[in-house]
């Protein structure tokens, strides 16, 4: 027992610190570098409403899966335009970040005021989203996004009882 305890052991190192070199690697790799800069751009296009260097980071057959179907780049331009139009004071904080060789992961904040429109109740909202975006040759090529749905259910539940709707008991006991 003794004889296998120091190989299995060796082996188990040396395939941890393989590992751990493969993530470290990977993480710090010029690929992986080069969709954080191009993700920190199509942020700071969301941040600031200007679309003018999406196209040298959004691949041309980009495709946003949204939960009204699958949108292309022009969609996410024009989408970014609708935010600074419709929703003007909203802010956009970057809570955590991650990344890979073909991945980009964002926790963020969304925070402002709503005017009915976008998805977005009338009033103040504070959303929280988890923002994934595919990478090819440093252009996204696909992105999904998730959001936290216990606060839109809450919020959506603020709107309706600031428009003076109440649930209706009797159908929520059956």
């Amino acid at each position: 027992m003794k004889k296998l305890l120091l190989p299995a052991v060796t082996a188990i190192a040396i395939y941890t610190i393989s590992c751990n070199q493969t993530a470290m690697t990977s993480e710090n790799s010029s690929t992986t570098q080069k969709n954080l800069t191009a993700d920190s751009t199509i942020g700071e296009a969301f941040r600031t409403g200007d679309v003018s260097k999406i196209d040298s980071v959004v691949a041309a057959d980009f495709v946003d899966h949204t939960d009204m179907g699958d949108k292309n780049r022009d969609s996410l331009k024009n989408f970014i335009k609708s935010i600074h139009e419709k929703l003007p004071d909203m802010k956009m904080t970057t809570i955590n970040r991650a990344a890979n060789d073909e991945y980009v992961y964002a926790w963020m904040n969304f925070v402002g005021t709503g005017d009915g429109s976008m998805g977005i109740p009338p009033g103040p909202f504070n959303i929280h989203t988890i923002e994934l975006s595919k990478y090819k040759d440093g252009k996204a090529t696909e992105h999904w996004g998730f959001w936290e749905t216990r606060e839109v259910v809450e919020q959506m539940k603020e709107m309706q009882h600031g428009m003076g709707n109440k649930p209706d008991s009797t159908k929520m006991k059956k």
